[in-house]
């Protein structure tokens, strides 16, 4: 009887560490980027490359709206607070469609700003003034020369015929977006 007792005990204080130990691991929320992509990674084998696009271009709309919606709050000059508006309305728009493709193809996007983004909004936020201006205008010209060659490579690359369409569409506005951030970074250096 001392032995099946013993066993007893033995098993539900093992199971307690095991339920103590996964319990604790589920503590750290991930990013909703890490979230996404491990959720296309199981439903979506065949077009993995469709799923990292909407991701990565949700990502930077996110990113693009904060930062706006910063600009619009921080900048010191009419044309940086001008660009802000723009692309967080724009971006906004974006996102929207973004979000609708996803959902009828069934693939999970980042639902909040992504770590990354988080990031880039700190950067930016500690800039103030001059300083905060050209930061904006210079992390719009790197970001959307980025996301110019990102839609690009996805209207080729991509194998479903929406999403393809979708990024060739959207690549005109984001050459838009680069013309007025040079032209809103020429005028930050002047100052």
């Amino acid at each position: 009887m001392k032995s099946y007792k013993f066993k007893l005990v033995k098993a539900t204080i093992l199971m307690l560490a095991i339920t103590t130990i996964t319990s604790c691991s589920n503590n750290d929320p991930k990013d909703t980027k890490v979230v996404a992509d491990e959720k296309n990674e199981q439903k979506l084998a065949d077009n993995e490359m469709d799923a990292k696009f909407l991701v990565a271009a949700c990502e930077l709309n996110r990113e693009e709206i904060n930062l706006g919606q910063l600009a619009q709050q921080k900048g010191n000059t009419s044309h940086v607070k001008s660009l802000g508006k723009m692309m967080e309305e724009e971006h906004n728009k974006s996102l929207t469609e973004l979000t609708e493709l996803a959902r009828i193809k069934n693939i999970s996007i980042p639902t909040s700003e992504t770590k990354d983004g988080q990031e880039a909004y700190q950067k930016l936020n500690m800039k103030v003034g001059k300083d905060f201006g050209k930061e904006y205008s210079n992390m719009m010209v790197n970001g959307h020369k980025d996301a110019i060659s990102l839609f690009e490579k996805a209207s080729i690359e991509c194998t479903d015929p929406e999403i393809k369409a979708w990024a060739l569409a959207t690549v005109p506005t984001l050459r838009k977006h680069l013309e007025l951030s040079i032209e809103c970074q020429k005028l930050c250096e002047k100052m």
